[in-house]
């Protein structure tokens, strides 16, 4: 039977990033991820620090978990990680379960990896991973993704973690490539330290105006929406929210 290793599902509570910020959903994050990002905000899905909450869940399951925490006071599902797109048939099974209760599916990814069930994701975020993450994503990868979802799926984006000017040219860069699909492209403020304690919303809105700046410098961005972390705004680095 095909299961989805499922770390953490909560809700409901507010989209804080990308092209759903400020919807009400609510969310399942799921383990396992071929990237080792050095900022990751979910490392604890990859790096086996909370192996031991790891549950193999079947898609009906999770669905199960889902209605018993939200009730009827959700209509929208965020799936995250990790990244998600590792996961086949049972995340396919897991969409169309919602799909069937008029609920709609909202996956965020980084580009790495092709699956046939995108199509079936309402809101469907790439986010390839800028230099201070210490990847090197795959472009000629990410192009065929890019392309496929441009020519059979209309409610995709694109959206980049911006930390540094490095990831700000790297960020004009893909801009570019991409610009004559008409995609619709976010710029997400960078967390640099998502263990810090407290409240960390003056960190993010000052990384936020200089991000403003950056766009506002120049001609080449004029299409992006530069936008904030909301969650981490009013909940800081708190989990489960």
């Amino acid at each position: 039977m095909n299961k989805i290793p499922v770390m953490e599902i909560f809700g409901p509570t507010i989209q804080g990033e990308g092209m759903v910020m400020g919807r009400k959903s609510m969310f399942v994050r799921t383990a396992g991820c071929d990237y080792k990002c050095s900022w990751c905000d979910s490392a604890f899905t990859w790096d086996g620090s909370e192996k031991e909450k790891v549950r193999m869940m079947t898609p009906m399951e999770v669905f199960q978990e889902l209605k018993a925490l939200g009730g009827n006071n959700f209509d929208h599902v965020t799936i995250t990680g990790g990244n998600p797109a590792l996961i086949g048939d049972a995340m396919k099974e897991f969409i169309e379960l919602l799909h069937q209760s008029a609920i709609e599916v909202g996956l965020e990814t980084q580009g790495s990896k092709w699956q046939d069930w995108f199509y079936l994701v309402n809101d469907l975020t790439i986010s390839p991973k800028p230099p201070s993450s210490g990847m090197n994503p795959n472009l000629e990868l990410l192009d065929d993704i890019i392309f496929k979802l441009r020519d059979f799926k209309s409610n995709f984006s694109l959206k980049i973690v911006v930390f540094d000017d490095e990831d700000f040219d790297y960020a004009k860069m893909l801009n570019n490539r991409y610009k004559e699909s008409s995609i619709p492209f976010f710029l997400s403020v960078g967390n640099s330290n998502p263990g810090e304690d407290g409240d960390i919303s003056g960190r993010l809105l000052d990384s936020l105006d200089w991000l403003w700046g950056k766009v506002l410098g120049g001609p080449e961005m004029n299409n992006v929406r530069p936008l904030p972390q909301l969650h981490a705004l009013v909940w800081s680095n708190k989990r489960g929210v």
